[in-house]
């Protein structure tokens, strides 16, 4: 009689490691969360069999945000055209590791699932790789009551067993390899843990009398069952160890009412470990996995060198980052910023916006002002990224404070999209919503393989930080070797309370945070637009009367937001255009009239872009910025217009230049285009737009090899 060792083995990937409700879905090198591949294999002295099943969350961007207890809320965290360039490497890494793949989907009806399912054959249906995959969709909850999976053979196996035969098995006899696995079956449910896993076993203990049989191992009744009922053990072994990693406890899995009262408690150990403490072990695996990307190098070596370079000494990567110029070229980029308070978010729906078109805000504004810094040959150009932010796009009610729709974010996302794409096409990247507080980023479709490492972040500032009324949001992500950092912001209002914008700005500043540690300072540009609040210093009818002879000069020099930015206060080394245009702040809707209500609100530009570039020279140069930085408040760069900015670092940067300093000529912070407003009435506020192109560097990968 001759030994037959038996093994299960599971290899969890470590390329997307992390925790049930901290790693969700999908990243931008195609790698999914909580993916197993798992081994069946049995030896018999130099002969070896195997069959190989993969499993993987799905394979788009979403995320659960929030508290989750009892129903699961999902939100896909990227636009469909914004997603499919990493599904398509996903499935690549799986035909190039496995061969062809049949998606084993087994998500049903319950809470949001359908969402993801949707989602996954959406792109499945756009996928451009012949004969990759195959799907097949099982509901289990649907056909599997709590411990009755009869149907799973009955119904599901059928289904699959076509490509089970066909993808048959790796043997190898005597050191000779007799046949080779040709494909795999890729399993997901929402947390790939125990629905997975009993598919997985299904198909394993399927697939192993066929196994025994090619070892030349009897096959007899008593030999097959031995070896099923040993493999029923591996795989329910299996499934608890897996689940402890991802999700804190064994599997769910009760067949009597013992075990549907121990799956209870299990579900409950589940929420509390999976919501409030996982993210110490999150932590810990992070540091263990991604430190390479940590810190300033570390965002350094994200951005410049590839993913193998992470794990080079710490002096050749520091000397590899520091010449970078040597391995990058300068490109153009256009950036349109836009923001508008729209006063509850109904306009989009109202009967009135028939009469009033987003065209003039967000394409057309430059030529509809008539004050732009662009030619009409070169106004042909399009804008490569649109982030759009909107303020109160909800109510700011009790009931919109502790449970904010999201209906209003689609209606308007749907809407923008349309504009936007009325001479080009537009993709939405994302979006994120703080109850009325909410930003947009749309891209050209040619820029969407050059993104990633797309992040959002979000701070309540509202009520010492406990309510959403105010607050702001922020979106990140690389482009190329470049890093860009939006955030739309709504402070606190009314006329006095310039302490507390004050406050709501540093605490934004201080509690944005997105995965590496990074914050916005850590961004290369960094655009922030929103409803600032900062009011006009003047009394009522001075203010009037310098709006109506167009007085600009003089409303600037008692703007509060300028005030406070001289004083050292908010928004150091920002920069903005000139405010040659109205206030646009408080408006009776449908007019023309500022506020005529007793309250008579004084006029003001509370809506606002303002943005600024970090520099990316080595330690020893820095100084040349430095003191651009430190000069903006204090230079006034030519008279007028530009004597009352936030920051005139652009202007002091032009002087610089124009004195010798050759080690700036990299260095720009944008040109602006465009900056102005749009006169759309159906708020109390009128939109504002800027229109910037600024520099981005592309990696030339032959000359960093040569580097």
């Amino acid at each position: 009689d001759k030994q037959v060792k038996s093994c299960l083995i599971s290899r969890l990937s470590c390329e997307r490691a992390g925790t049930r409700f901290n790693v969700r879905g999908l990243n931008d090198e195609g790698h999914v969360a909580n993916f197993v591949e798992t081994e069946q294999s049995l030896y018999i002295e130099q002969n070896v069999v195997s069959f190989v099943q993969v499993r993987g969350l799905v394979p788009v961007f979403w995320d659960q945000p929030g508290i989750q207890t009892g129903t699961n809320r999902i939100r896909l965290s990227r636009g469909f055209h914004s997603s499919h360039p990493a599904f398509e490497r996903h499935f690549e890494r799986l035909l190039k590791e496995y061969g062809p793949t049949l998606c084993v989907n087994l998500l049903g009806n319950r809470d949001m699932e359908p969402l993801l399912t949707e989602a996954f054959i959406e792109h499945l249906n756009e996928l451009t790789i012949p004969g990759a995959t195959d799907f097949v969709h099982f509901d289990y909850h649907l056909h599997c009551r709590p411990g009755h999976k009869e149907a799973l053979e009955s119904i599901l196996l059928p289904q699959c067993q076509q490509f089970l035969d066909s993808s048959d098995f790796y043997l190898e006899l005597n050191g000779e390899v007799e046949k080779a696995q040709t494909g795999t079956m890729r399993h997901n449910c929402l947390d790939c843990l125990d629905r997975s896993n009993n598919a997985q076993t299904l198909f394993g203990l399927q697939v192993l009398p066929r196994q025994i049989e090619s070892l030349g191992v009897s096959l007899k009744s008593t030999v097959i069952a031995r070896f099923t009922e040993l493999y029923q053990k591996f795989w329910a072994q299996n499934g608890d160890n897996i689940s402890r990693f991802y999700a804190g406890t064994r599997a769910l899995n009760g067949k009597s009412k013992v075990g549907k009262f121990r799956d209870g408690a299990r579900s409950v150990q589940r929420t509390i470990q999976n919501n409030f403490l996982d993210n110490n072990k999150q932590e810990a695996i992070d540091i263990l996995l991604l430190s390479g990307y940590v810190g300033e190098l570390g965002w350094k070596t994200r951005a410049l060198l590839s993913t193998s370079d992470a794990l080079a000494s710490l002096p050749l990567r520091k000397a590899l980052c520091d010449r970078w110029q040597d391995f990058t070229v300068k490109e153009k980029l256009r950036v349109c910023i836009g923001t508008w308070n729209v006063n509850g978010g109904k306009h989009v729906r109202s009967i009135a916006l028939k009469n009033h078109s987003m065209h003039d805000w967000l394409l057309d504004a430059p030529l509809v002002s008539g004050k732009t810094a662009i030619s009409p040959e070169d106004y042909q150009n399009p804008v490569d990224i649109y982030a759009i932010g909107f303020e109160e796009l909800v109510g700011l009610t009790a009931s919109n404070l502790v449970s904010t729709s999201s209906s209003n974010r689609h209606e308007w996302a749907a809407e923008l999209q349309r504009v936007l794409s009325r001479d080009h096409t537009y993709s939405l990247l994302t979006a994120v919503q703080l109850v009325g507080v909410c930003l947009y980023v749309f891209v050209r479709p040619h820029l969407v393989p050059f993104i990633r490492d797309v992040a959002v972040s979000s701070v309540k500032t509202g009520i010492g930080g406990k309510a959403g009324n105010k607050g702001g949001v922020a979106i990140r992500f690389l482009l190329d070797s470049t890093s860009f950092c939006f955030v739309c912001s709504h402070f606190a209002a009314h006329q006095m309370k310039v302490v507390e914008r004050n406050h709501d700005f540093a605490e934004i500043c201080r509690k944005v945070q997105f995965p590496l540690e990074q914050t916005i300072e850590t961004h290369d540009y960094v655009f922030w637009c929103g409803d600032f609040n900062y009011r006009i210093e003047l009394p009522l009818n001075l203010a009037k009367d310098s709006i109506t002879q167009q007085n600009w000069d003089k409303l600037i020099r008692h703007d509060q937001l300028i005030k406070q930015n001289k004083l050292g206060k908010v928004f150091q080394g920002f920069c903005e255009g000139y405010l040659n245009f109205a206030p646009t702040y408080k408006y009776d809707e449908f007019s023309d009239d500022y506020d005529t209500s007793e309250k008579g609100r004084i006029p003001a530009w509370c809506d606002r872009v303002l943005w600024k570039k970090k520099s990316f020279l080595p330690p020893t140069q820095q100084h040349g910025i430095a003191k651009l930085t430190d000069d903006s408040r204090n230079n006034d760069v030519g008279t007028g217009e530009f004597g009352w900015h936030p920051s005139n670092i652009h202007r002091v940067y032009e002087k610089e230049l124009a004195s010798g300093k050759p080690d700036l000529e990299w260095w720009h912070p944008g040109r602006l285009l465009h900056y102005g407003r749009a006169e759309l009435k159906t708020s109390d506020h009128r939109p504002v737009i800027a229109l910037l192109e600024v520099d981005i560097f592309r990696v030339d990968e032959k000359e960093r090899e040569r580097v």
